[in-house]
């Protein structure tokens, strides 16, 4: 099984630099439209409010959009997605028009599905 994944780098160096400035966080485990969520520690230290707010793996139809959204009073800082089946390709990684998610999608060639993850990394605006 073939994986596609785009990870922005940016997230990893504002968390690096928030954390060299000394800032502290408090975590939020507020549930988002059933995704899965987490604080990694150190990241949570370091940017008030930061959370990662996952939405699993699931097949749906080539080309069909899968959004994850941060809860209410937090913006998207970054996010990626993941596409997952023989061959599959992710056509697309990007914060929603409003930037409070993130949107990912893909396709797989030679079938009428694929497997769609999609990430955000929110914190408080």
């Amino acid at each position: 099984m073939m994986r596609s994944k785009i990870v922005l780098g940016a997230c990893a160096l504002a968390v690096t630099l928030a954390a060299g400035a000394g800032l502290t966080a408090q975590a939020n485990a507020d549930a988002t439209d059933g995704a899965q969520q987490g604080q990694p520690a150190a990241a949570s230290r370091a940017i008030e409010g930061y959370q990662l707010v996952t939405l699993p793996n699931a097949n749906v139809r080539n080309f069909e959009r899968r959004t994850v959204r941060c809860p209410e009073g937090k913006k998207a800082l970054g996010g990626g997605a993941e596409a997952r089946g023989n061959n599959s390709v992710l056509n697309g990684s990007f914060p929603t028009d409003d930037g409070n998610g993130w949107i990912g999608i893909g396709h797989q060639p030679g079938s009428e599905s694929v497997g769609i993850s999609v990430y955000v990394i929110c914190a408080r605006a």
